[in-house]
C-alpha cells in the first residue's frame, strides 16, 4: 500500500500536469480563432475555384493538346500522396486518424498493383509513416511558416515540388490527404485528387443548388465556354493556380483543425486531471485515517498493557 508521502507526491504531480494542460488549452484557444477565420476565409475561394474548373473541364474537349494537369498522362500506374499533418502532437487523434487513412489508401493502391510515392507535410506524418512506409517517402516538408501563420508562399513551395515532379513524369495521379475543418469539434480526414483535375464530391447544399440550376436551365452549367485566347493557354494558367489554391486550403484547414483538436484534447486532459486529483485525495484521506486509527490502537493497547 502506498505511503502518505507517495499520495502527496502523486497529487502534487497531477496538479502540475493540470496546470500545463490548462495553459495549453488556453494557448490553443487563442490561436484557434485566427486559424479558424483564415480557414473559413480560404474555403469559399477554393470552392469557387474548384466549381469553376469543374464547369470548364465539363465543357472542354480533351485532346492531345490539352494540358496534362487536366487530361492526365494517359496512365494510372504511379500515385503521389501528399499527406498533411501538424508538426506537433498533443492533439488527440488529429494526426493518428489521418495517418491511418493514409495507410489505408496506400494499402488499397498497392493491392491494385499501383506504385505509391508519398510527400509528407508536417513532422507527425513523416515520423509516423517512416515506421512502415519509409521506402515510399520521396520528400518531407516540416515547420512551414517557421512556426508562424502559414502563407500562400508556404503552400506554393509544396505545389511547385509536386508540379516539377509531374512535369518530370515521376507520377500519374496526385492526391491530397488532409483533415477538412468542419467545426471546432469536427475535423474530417479527407482525400482529394488534384492531378489530373477531378471535381470534388458535391456536398448536400451544393447538390441541391446544382439541381435547382439544372431545373431552371442555368446557362452557367449548360452553355459551353468560349475561350479567348486559346483554351489550352487559359487552362495552362488556371490549372496550376487551382492546385496551389487547393493546397493552401488544405493547409489552412489542417492548421485550424490542429488547434481545435489540441484545445479539445487539453480540455479533456484538464478534466481528467481534476478527477484524478479528487480520487487521489479520497485515497489519501482514507490512508491517513487508517494510519491515525492504527496509531491510536497501538497507544491504547500499550496503555492497557501497563
Amino acid at each position: 500500500m502506498p505511503s502518505l508521502k507517495d499520495y502527496r507526491n502523486r497529487i502534487v504531480s497531477v496538479k502540475s500536469t493540470r496546470k500545463i494542460t490548462s495553459a495549453m488549452k488556453m494557448v490553443a484557444a487563442s490561436k484557434l480563432k485566427r486559424a479558424q477565420e483564415r480557414a473559413e476565409a480560404s474555403q469559399p475561394y477554393a470552392r469557387a475555384m474548384g466549381e469553376m474548373m469543374a464547369r470548364v473541364a465539363k465543357n472542354a474537349v480533351i485532346t492531345s493538346a490539352s494540358p496534362k494537369l487536366l487530361a492526365g498522362t494517359g496512365k494510372d500506374d504511379t500515385h503521389l500522396l501528399v499527406v498533411i499533418t501538424s508538426d506537433r502532437g498533443l492533439a488527440g487523434g488529429f494526426n493518428g486518424n489521418l495517418v491511418r487513412l493514409a495507410r489505408q489508401e496506400i494499402r488499397r493502391l498497392v493491392s491494385e498493383g499501383k506504385k505509391v510515392k508519398v510527400v509528407t507535410v508536417g513532422r507527425k506524418a513523416r515520423d509516423l509513416l517512416k515506421r512502415d512506409q519509409a521506402d515510399k517517402i520521396v520528400k518531407s516538408f516540416a515547420n512551414l511558416g517557421g512556426g508562424k501563420s502559414l502563407s500562400f508562399a508556404d503552400a506554393d513551395e509544396v505545389t511547385q515540388f509536386v508540379l516539377a515532379n509531374f512535369e518530370a513524369g515521376e507520377f500519374d495521379v496526385a492526391t491530397i490527404i488532409y483533415n477538412k475543418f468542419v467545426s471546432v469539434l469536427t475535423q474530417k480526414p479527407s482525400v482529394q485528387q488534384v492531378i489530373p483535375f477531378k471535381a470534388e464530391e458535391p456536398t448536400v447544399a451544393n447538390e441541391n443548388k446544382k439541381k435547382a440550376e439544372e431545373k431552371h436551365d442555368s446557362p452557367a452549367l449548360l452553355s459551353p465556354y468560349s475561350f479567348e485566347p486559346e483554351e489550352s493557354e487559359i487552362l495552362a494558367l488556371l490549372l496550376p493556380r487551382n492546385l496551389g489554391v487547393q493546397m493552401f486550403r488544405a493547409l489552412m484547414d489542417s492548421a485550424a483543425g490542429e488547434q481545435a483538436a489540441r484545445m479539445t484534447a487539453m480540455d479533456n486532459a484538464t478534466r481528467n486531471a481534476g478527477d484524478m486529483i479528487k480520487k487521489l485525495t479520497i485515497q489519501y484521506n482514507r490512508a491517513r485515517q487508517a494510519y491515525i486509527t492504527k496509531e491510536l490502537i497501538e497507544i491504547i493497547s500499550g496503555a492497557e498493557a501497563v
